[in-house]
């Protein structure tokens, strides 16, 4: 007796039986994508990886549908006759994913993925705020090189510029002063060269007259570098 043909598609063939698994296997999206209710965002989560398979890990983060942030700067490296830029993580053997940490199995199942920062009995999300200086530090074409982690220091913000608002840490190296931004979970931190004149101690006004501030002529400096 023939078999009538079946009018859904799905995982069946023309006569309605069911075909072989290696011809209804899904994507690794299809398979493992989030389940995001409209208006929920997960915490940044950091993932720790292998070297050099910093690239593969957020690519595969790409396709699955994970939001990701994987901060590289620019490098110049010798090759024989000349030198060559590459791009360089910030933070090596890092990257961040936003996901839910009740779904975390399809993440660690990515290339070169070891494990996920945090404790043996949870997970660690990052601070938003500092995953979103980095944003705009990158974003903002600005040179910046990995640093030493820093946890004390005076804490500085930039007044004006492409990195008007962004806090951090200033310190002095080699005779120019750099804002030391840090992820405080990873313990490391990313630097950039600043203009003295643009930047005030956190939470001042440039018009204040406490000692120890901006005297008027480092605030018009700083008026006529914005």
């Amino acid at each position: 007796m023939l078999k009538r043909p079946c009018l859904d598609a799905g995982p069946w063939d023309s006569y309605g039986g069911s075909l072989p698994f290696w011809r209804t296997k899904l994507s690794a999206a299809d398979q493992f994508g989030p389940r995001v209710s409209p208006g929920i965002r997960f915490p940044w989560f950091a993932l720790q990886v292998r070297g050099r398979y910093e690239v593969a890990a957020a690519n595969y983060l790409r396709d699955m549908g994970h939001e990701h942030f994987l901060p590289v700067y620019t490098t110049r490296r010798k090759w024989s006759d000349r030198l060559k830029e590459a791009k360089t993580p910030l933070f090596p053997g890092y990257l961040f994913c936003r996901f839910d940490p009740e779904r975390r199995l399809p993440i660690l199942k990515a290339p070169g993925v070891i494990d996920i920062v945090g404790t043996r009995r949870q997970l660690i999300p990052v601070e938003e705020s500092e995953i979103a200086a980095i944003q705009r530090l990158v974003a903002s074409g600005v040179p910046n090189e990995p640093w030493p982690f820093l946890q004390v220091g005076q804490k500085v913000e930039i007044e004006c510029g492409p990195l008007c608002g962004l806090e951090g840490v200033l310190v002095e190296f080699k005779g120019n002063r750099r804002l030391i931004l840090s992820v405080t979970l990873l313990r490391r931190s990313v630097a950039v060269e600043v203009d003295s004149a643009i930047v005030r101690p956190q939470g001042t006004s440039i018009f204040s007259s406490k000692p120890g501030l901006r005297t008027q002529t480092q605030r018009l400096e700083a008026s006529v570098a914005c």
